[in-house]
């Protein structure tokens, strides 16, 4: 009878340790990350790249012929694997430098499809002259593995003039028969401004170089072993002894622990939130919409505490991080409200680093100092505040003024959306001086922006005509006037008021979704299902935020113009053409944007602590703060996925305008939703 016990014990503890670890294996976010999703043409314009939050290199295959980005799953032949990139941007993407192909030069090269993998930190796929490639990284160091068949050369190519932009200059020098350095100075995003890597190249095995050229080299490895060939590619803004410093340090790290580092990272930013129910394709485009709105900007602060300043200069560490790579007209509505609220370390690091760009120097577009690939500066002080009003500490707002105040005098205000866009930013200047006790900037500004705002809205925006359709040809930039006139939420009194009551606003808001004539595709009015809640007609937001995800549906507009023919179906989806047709992804943006809406909290004003309250797709959202402390979202008495919010309450107290303050939710507690 003993030995019997003893064996259903055993038995008992083995399935309680097996469910434990099935368990365990269960709760890793990071097996909800598909990193195709969005990859496939013109569908999102996203890429499977190994690489770390905020990381500098970004290592993944560059199709031939390539999208913005360089990746398009639906083509096999590829140019190489270049470093470097920016996520779902326009023009003809950024980065694409150090291209390394295991072959000739001469010869073509394609992928097999049915061996690509990519997890987060992580990429690898075998190549039709059957080398096997691995990737990882960590910030600013490319690991790169190839597997040559042991009836083949081992042979490799540097490009180190490959480039998505202009090249302006690149050169580099063999040093040994393992190490190669250099630099690539390119063009930016729309060959705006430049950036300039160099770059320390080691091999763990000796190769003797085939061929030179300007650009490129060609390489053998002679006596592999069977074993593979592994390169490191560190790269510094700074100079080539850094990049040899941050190589050095790299090489302390084996492939594997690179790699399991990398996975680490990303594992630790995914479980910043913890969601139950909803589908499984609910939860893959959630965790992978959060993965995206990490890849950047990037830490481009050296080893050694040293950075480069958009003003050509290298500054050491002061008390932060310093960041670099914005896409700022797009990422400011949802990007940085996201990492504000999951990830307050780092914004800090993030607000002050935007903060420098007024001190050094500060374009719309990039500089002819940056860091790395990046886009465009606009609505930076509409972040700043807002960061500051979440209670992101010491932020340099006094260090920035100055040069705040020199940009807001020559804001442009030649067409109407440009004179909006102003607005957003004469807001949010208004707003800082009076934080920095500027009282005469502040009624400056204030008066400003307001006095703007009322005389364009009523003039260009208030008297809807045949013409407010048009996104083509509009005179607008991405948008149409249907779009664009919703853009200000913040002056929705003065909205009402010019044309004659909120009754009539609302009736033109349901107009505006009835006839389809909202553009996921592009960012000018994604916040507009959010405006309803401000007009006391919740039931509407949470219908319009649903329909718009969960619904197949009409979609006239994409990113730059109205289709020719509607596009029919969802704006998020979770396969290579993960996005609607010509809609970027834009650096983060949308993804952020997929992000609010599927958890029921929505930023609609930039600038303000709150947080629009709408029905998420899941049963509970646990959101873990910074601090330690917990958001508890549950939903009460859910029949239906589609059913309305009867009321709302937070830590027990009612909340009747379903808004909350992002300075109620860092103190934690539970946000319940009674349907």
């Amino acid at each position: 009878m003993k030995i019997r016990k003893i064996y259903y014990l055993i038995i008992i503890l083995l399935v309680t340790f097996v469910a434990n670890i099935n368990f365990t294996l269960a709760q890793k976010k990071s097996e909800y990350v598909n990193l195709f999703i969005g990859t496939a043409g013109d569908n999102g314009q996203v890429d499977p790249a190994a690489c770390v939050p905020y990381g500098m290199v970004r290592i993944c295959p560059d199709s031939d012929p390539r999208t913005h980005v360089g990746y398009d799953y639906d083509v096999t032949k590829i140019s190489g694997f270049s470093i470097n990139r920016i996520s779902g941007i326009g023009c003809s993407g950024a980065g694409g430098n150090l291209s390394v192909r295991p072959a000739l030069k001469k010869e073509t090269l394609n992928i097999n499809k049915k061996t690509e993998t990519a997890t987060p930190g992580y990429y690898s796929v075998v190549l039709d002259n059957g080398v096997k490639t691995e990737f990882t990284a960590t910030n600013n160091v490319a690991f790169e593995r190839f597997y040559y068949p042991s009836d083949k050369e081992a042979n490799l190519t540097l490009n180190v003039g490959a480039s998505f932009t202009k090249v302006l200059d690149a050169k580099y020098e063999i040093i040994s028969d393992t190490e190669i350095e250099g630099y690539i100075h390119a063009g930016n995003t729309c060959d705006h401004g430049a950036f300039k890597l160099y770059f320390y190249l080691t091999t763990n095995k000796t190769f003797s170089s085939v061929s030179t050229s300007e650009y490129d080299t060609e390489l053998l490895f002679k006596n592999t072993d069977g074993k593979p060939v592994e390169l490191r590619i560190a790269i510094s803004p700074i100079d080539i002894a850094t990049a040899k410093e941050e190589n050095a340090i790299a090489g302390k790290l084996t492939f594997d622990k690179a790699k399991k580092q990398a996975a680490d990272r990303w594992e630790d930013i995914l479980s910043r939130v913890d969601v139950k129910g909803g589908s499984t394709e609910d939860k893959t485009l959630f965790y992978t919409s959060i993965y995206r709105t990490f890849l950047s900007p990037a830490n481009t602060t050296s080893s050694d505490n040293r950075f480069l300043g958009t003003d050509g200069t290298i500054y050491p560490k002061e008390d932060f991080t310093y960041y670099s790579s914005w896409s700022m007209w797009d990422t400011y509505r949802t990007k940085f409200p996201l990492i504000t609220l999951l990830d307050t370390k780092s914004m800090r690091d993030i607000a002050n680093s935007l903060c420098k760009l007024y001190v050094y120097g500060k374009k719309d577009w990039a500089t002819k100092f940056e860091s790395t690939p990046t886009v465009r500066t606009e609505h930076t002080i509409a972040v700043l505040l807002d960061a500051y009003k979440k209670g992101i500490p010491n932020i340099h707002l006094e260090e920035a003024y100055e040069g705040m105040k020199k940009e807001m005098d020559n804001l442009p205000a030649n067409r109407p959306d440009q004179t909006l866009e102003s607005c957003i930013d004469w807001w949010a200047m208004a707003q800082i001086a009076g934080i920095l006790r500027r009282t005469g900037d502040a009624e400056y500004y204030n008066e400003k922006a307001k006095n703007t705002f009322i005389q364009t809205w009523n003039k260009e925006f208030k008297n809807i005509d045949d013409s407010y359709v048009k996104m083509r040809n509009s005179g607008l930039y991405q948008g149409t006037r249907w779009q664009y006139r919703w853009a200000l939420p913040q002056y929705l009194d003065e909205m009402i008021e010019s044309v004659g009551g909120k009754e009539k606003l609302e009736e033109q808001l349901d107009y505006f979704f009835a006839n389809n004539l909202f553009n996921q595709g592009n960012e000018v009015g994604i916040h507009t299902p959010y405006i309803f809640n401000r007009l006391g007609q919740y039931a509407k937001s949470q219908k319009a935020v649903r329909r718009i995800i969960k619904e197949d549906q009409n979609h006239l507009y994409g990113g730059n113009a109205e289709y020719p023919v509607p596009y029919y179906g969802k704006p998020f989806k979770a396969e290579p053409k993960g996005f609607m047709p010509e809609m970027d992804e834009d650096d983060g943006t949308m993804s952020a944007w997929y992000v609010f809406s599927s958890i029921g909290l929505f930023p609609l004003v930039i600038g303000e602590p709150w947080y629009e309250i709408t029905s998420p797709f899941y049963e509970s959202v646990v959101i873990h703060l910074d601090n330690g402390k917990k958001l508890n979202i549950k939903v009460k008495n859910r029949k239906s996925p589609a059913d309305i919010i009867r009321q709302v309450t937070f830590n027990g107290n009612i909340i009747p305008d379903f808004r909350i303050s992002h300075n109620d939710i860092v103190k934690g507690g539970t946000l319940e939703l009674e349907y």
